[in-house]
């Protein structure tokens, strides 16, 4: 007779992307005994591939001990949940192949998703992370274990004769040591690339608090934002540090990017990885606008990184391109101070990859137009950050918000 299990899953990335890793917990739904313990490290990805491996690890093991099973997967994942009910289109080629990967392990009346919150799926949570506490980001790391095989009211021995050969063949637990973290400052890891970031002048909608982003109005400095590019490019040239200038296409970054480039004599080059965010519909509105015509779509959107406002970006998909600038940046700058003049969402992302922040930290900072950030990115991978909004230099040219 079919049996009904659970599995909680979850999957984490310690960059995002950055090394990655999933758990997942496969239980038997009538007593909630955990059958089975899973987890595994899946080289550098982001939040959502190891949420959805997660899910495909406990199906793949449920499907093995009885292909006929109904199954609960439970995740935190909003996104996954949604996308794996049908609820939500899928729009990235990589969660498309993993949906695809997943929806053919067992027949859909088989399966159903299940949101949760996220202190409901902490065993899952703790194996990813006990993953990624052991992961070096290139030797894989797996977790393969059974807690309790004696699952109340079950009589089927050759279900746990499989389960129990399974295990004899596939207990694995690798302990391996942890990329150890540096005392910057203390120990000699190499000479860094340092960037620094700054934020674009203030435009005539950053003064007005509008949205504003890749794909709307392009619009250019105000003449208080030329004003405070002329005091950044002062302020970069009494430092005498940057050897190279990169500026977003967006045309207040390429005037704020000139500005200094007169100063200091150092060319732009333009790379695309470092533009705003696309706001697609809310390009031009204010938030209050925003909320107005759009009230569950920016609900959404502040509940997640992955939540794309209609037409535009998802945090997690500007992250994805601003770490393909930064490696890049990192191939071809070794050793050199790199001013990156960009925009707010960028700068919030490169900041929280140099100290290991969520993505979610980008709501919880404040840059004012023309401020200065100083991240240093070591060869060993280690990075730091020196300083964060700098602005004295602004003195006088400062307005609240813009």
């Amino acid at each position: 007779m079919p049996r009904d299990f659970v599995v909680e899953a979850d999957g984490g990335s310690r960059g995002n992307p950055g090394p990655a890793a999933y758990g997942a917990l496969v239980r038997d739904a009538s007593s909630g005994a955990v059958i089975a313990e899973l987890g595994g490290s899946l080289g550098t990805a982001t939040n959502n591939v190891a949420e959805y491996n997660g899910a495909i690890a406990g199906l793949r093991y449920v499907a093995q001990l009885d292909p006929d099973a109904c199954v609960e997967v439970r995740l935190d994942s909003k996104l996954v949940v949604e996308q794996m009910s049908g609820r939500w289109q899928i729009k990235h080629p990589n969660m498309r192949d993993l949906a695809k990967e997943a929806r053919s392990i067992l027949p859909a009346g088989q399966v159903t998703y299940c949101w949760v919150p996220r202190e409901q799926n902490a065993a899952a949570d703790a194996l990813a992370n006990e993953i990624l506490d052991s992961f070096d980001g290139l030797t894989p790391v797996t977790i393969r274990r059974t807690v309790d095989l004696n699952l109340p009211g079950s009589s089927d021995e050759d279900l746990l004769g499989s389960v129990q050969e399974l295990f004899a063949r596939d207990v694995v637990e690798t302990a391996l040591a942890k990329t150890a973290n540096a005392m910057i400052g203390w120990a000699d890891i190499g000479v860094p690339v340092t960037t620094h970031m700054a934020r674009h002048g203030a435009s005539v909608y950053s003064l007005e608090k509008r949205f504003s982003g890749s794909g709307g109005l392009d619009v250019p400095l105000a003449p208080l934002g030329e004003q405070q590019a002329q005091a950044l490019a002062a302020e970069v040239a009494r430092r005498n540090e940057v050897t190279a200038i990169i500026a977003s296409p967006l045309l207040r970054a390429q005037q704020t990017a000139h500005f200094v480039s007169t100063a200091v004599g150092v060319p732009v080059i333009t790379m695309f990885e470092f533009a705003e965010a696309a706001f697609g519909e809310w390009d031009g509105c204010t938030f209050s606008e925003v909320s107005k015509r759009w009230p569950d779509e920016l609900q959404e959107w502040l509940s997640g990184t992955d939540i794309a406002p209609p037409g535009g970006e998802s945090f997690a998909h500007v992250k994805d391109r601003v770490e393909q600038g930064r490696r890049k940046v990192l191939d071809q700058f070794a050793g050199e101070h790199v001013l990156i003049v960009s925009h707010v969402t960028p700068i919030k992302i490169m900041t929280s990859t140099a100290v290991g922040a969520p993505l979610e930290a980008v709501f919880k900072m404040e840059l004012p137009p023309c401020s200065l950030s100083k991240l240093a990115w070591y060869p060993d991978g280690n990075s730091s950050m020196f300083s964060f909004a700098e602005s004295g230099h602004l003195h006088g040219l400062m307005v609240d918000g813009a």
